[in-house]
Parts: structure tokens; C-alpha cells; sequence
């Protein structure tokens, strides 16, 4: 089968960073499907990998990759969810190979049925970010549980990239008021096309934007990028009490300065649950179900905004490029193999 992979992490500029190489199609076993990857995505978590993550011991190639959907190609002996033929997504495991493969062995459980209204490039930039996204509010944040004397609503830092986008979306499913931020004019117009109530700049400090709008403190807030630029104003500007989730990776995180307002503080990783085999690993399926029912129902729309074409080595270091640049509005997908 046709892949794309590396012998070591190297810069994009670097011939071999990416690699089209022909691997064995591999076999299910236990609960894993097979799946014909028809299309993917790329997120932040694909060229950190890529940069410093060499291949798994006794292996001669890694093959990285999260984002999938595509068709049911066999089964293992013990899955019983899907048969061969199924549309599916989902965004796979850290620890297993990647989706950068015309084949990919994924865990059953931590997939879900494709929307049928998309196509596969628009479904493929969904499943990660989605699943980041809902975790975030409904697991971490609690978001239907209010948070006493604040303001009903939820600041989402960085609205206009990758999770922030879906973020967003469900983030209007609740009655909160959801005030993103983005600081260029096509960003913030494609933040308020998802459904954003409010967009402020976060080129400005974060709690003097907040307070322009007089909504009040909000009892959530949840940071997708950019955290430690951001930390002391998110500090003044959330509720007492309030609830507070980050997925990025600041250097500097001082968590003392929440506790004067009791502030809970989360983090979210969607791979967790795969990781560790958590009793409640299903739940991933269960609620890339559910993305996918909104979709078909017209309630969340794919955040796929460029497509870079068929998924080889030349096309993955660009869109790894893109994604490097900290400019990207929404998701970048390829779609197909030669």
C-alpha cells in the first residue's frame, strides 16, 4: 500500500522529511477495523510529532497522522460495530501508526459513522477537533452546569483556528454567549460565520475586550492556543468559581494565580482515552456520532478550508508548512492517493 513516512524528524526543508514509501497492508486483529483512507487532515499535533518523534524501535519507518475518514475494508475477529463497506471517521491513536497510509488499522471504538451530507475531504478535517472540542466543554468544562453569579457565556481563545472553529459551533448548542477571539479581518468574519455572538481582538489584552462588551465575567473560558500570552488576563477577566481548559503547552504556567477566585483548571487531550484503554474509551464513537448527526442536520458545518490535494510526501509538507506558519483558518485536508 501507498504511504507517506520518515526514517528520523527532520525540518521541512530537509528532502527527506516526508517521504512515499510502499508498506504491507496490514491485517485486524481484536477489535481493530481496517479502514480505505479516502481523505485527511492535518493538525498542530502532526508536525510536532513529525520534529522530534523518530520511528518506534526495530521499525525503519514512522508513519504519523491523526484525522481519517474513509470505508470499512475488513474487520477483526472481535469487532463487531462495523462491517466492510462503512463510511467511518475518526481520529485514531498517538501511541499506533498513522493515517498517512491508503490503509490504517484503527480501535473500533473510537470511531464513528462519516456524516453522508459531506464529502470526504470536509469529514476528514472534523474528527480530532471535534472530539478536543467536546471533551473540552462538556467533560472538562461542565458547560450546562452554571457557574454561580457569572455571566452565562465562554470565552474561546483562538476561534478561528483548528479547534477553535468547532469550538465554537457547539460552544452555540448551549445557551451560552460565546465571545471568541481573532485578530485579523478574515478571521474574525470566519468566526462570525460559525456562529460566534461576540469577536474580540486578541492582539489587545484579552480582560480590556472582555469588559468593552459588558456582558459581565464569564464563568468559562477555554484557551485552544497562545496560553501563556494570554494567562494574566485570563486570570482577571474569569468569574470566582469559574472553570477554566486549556490544550496548549505554555512554557510558564503559574496556576497560583487562580486561586484567589478558586478557579478549576483542566487540561484536554483527546487521545487519553486511547492511551490508557479508559473504561470509557467508547465514549470517542458516541460523540463523533453525535458531531456527525449535527452535521447531517445542519447544526455544525466542516471547517475544511483548503485542499491541498492527494495525500503524498509533497503535498504533506505543505500542508505541515501551513500549519507551521500559525496562520491557518480552520483545517487543511488532502484527499485521495495517485
Amino acid at each position: 500500500m501507498k504511504a507517506v513516512g520518515y526514517k528520523k524528524p527532520l525540518p521541512l526543508s530537509e528532502p527527506d522529511s516526508f517521504v512515499d514509501i510502499d508498506l504491507p497492508k496490514p491485517t485486524p486483529e481484536g477489535r481493530d477495523i481496517l479502514v480505505e483512507v479516502k481523505a485527511i487532515s492535518v493538525n498542530p499535533v502532526d508536525y510536532k510529532v513529525r520534529g522530534s518523534s523518530p520511528p518506534a524501535d526495530g521499525a525503519e519507518w514512522r508513519v504519523i497522522g491523526w484525522d481519517a475518514a474513509g470505508i470499512v475494508s475488513a474487520v477483526g475477529p472481535d469487532a463487531t460495530k462495523y462491517k466492510v463497506g462503512d463510511e467511518v471517521w475518526y481520529a485514531g491513536s498517538i501511541i499506533r501508526s498513522g493515517t498517512n497510509a491508503q490503509f490504517h488499522l484503527v480501535d473500533e471504538r473510537i470511531v464513528g459513522r462519516k456524516p453522508s451530507s459531506i464529502g470526504w475531504g470536509d469529514a476528514a478535517a472534523l474528527p480530532l477537533t471535534s472530539l478536543t472540542a467536546w471533551e473540552a466543554l462538556f467533560d472538562r468544562l461542565d458547560v450546562n452546569k452554571a457557574v454561580p453569579g457569572a455571566a452565562p457565556a465562554i470565552l474561546i481563545v483562538g476561534g478561528a483556528g483548528g479547534v477553535g472553529s468547532i469550538a465554537v459551533q457547539l460552544a452555540r448548542l448551549t445557551p451560552l454567549t460565546v465571545i471568541a477571539t481573532a485578530s485579523r479581518p478574515e478571521t474574525q468574519d470566519f468566526v462570525r460565520s460559525l456562529g460566534a455572538h461576540h469577536v474580540i481582538d486578541h492582539s489587545k489584552p484579552l480582560n480590556e475586550e472582555i469588559a468593552k462588551l459588558g456582558l459581565g465575567a464569564p464563568g468559562f473560558v477555554f484557551s485552544t492556543t497562545q496560553t501563556d500570552k494570554h494567562i494574566d488576563a485570563i486570570a482577571d477577566l474569569i468569574a470566582p468559581q469559574g472553570r477554566f481548559v486549556l490544550i496548549d503547552d505554555p512554557k510558564n504556567f503559574d496556576v497560583m494565580k487562580f486561586k484567589r477566585k478558586s478557579v478549576s483548571i483542566h487540561h484536554e487531550l483527546m487521545f487519553t482515552r486511547s492511551i490508557f484503554g479508559t473504561p470509557d474509551m467508547e465514549k470517542q464513537g458516541d460523540i463523533l456520532d453525535d458531531v456527525s448527526r449535527a452535521v447531517d442536520f445542519g447544526k455544525v458545518r466542516s471547517t475544511a478550508t483548503k485542499n491541498l490535494g492527494v495525500i503524498n510526501a509533497a503535498n504533506l509538507k505543505l500542508a505541515h508548512a501551513q500549519l507551521e506558519s500559525g496562520t491557518t483558518m480552520g483545517k487543511v485536508v488532502l484527499e485521495g492517493f495517485e
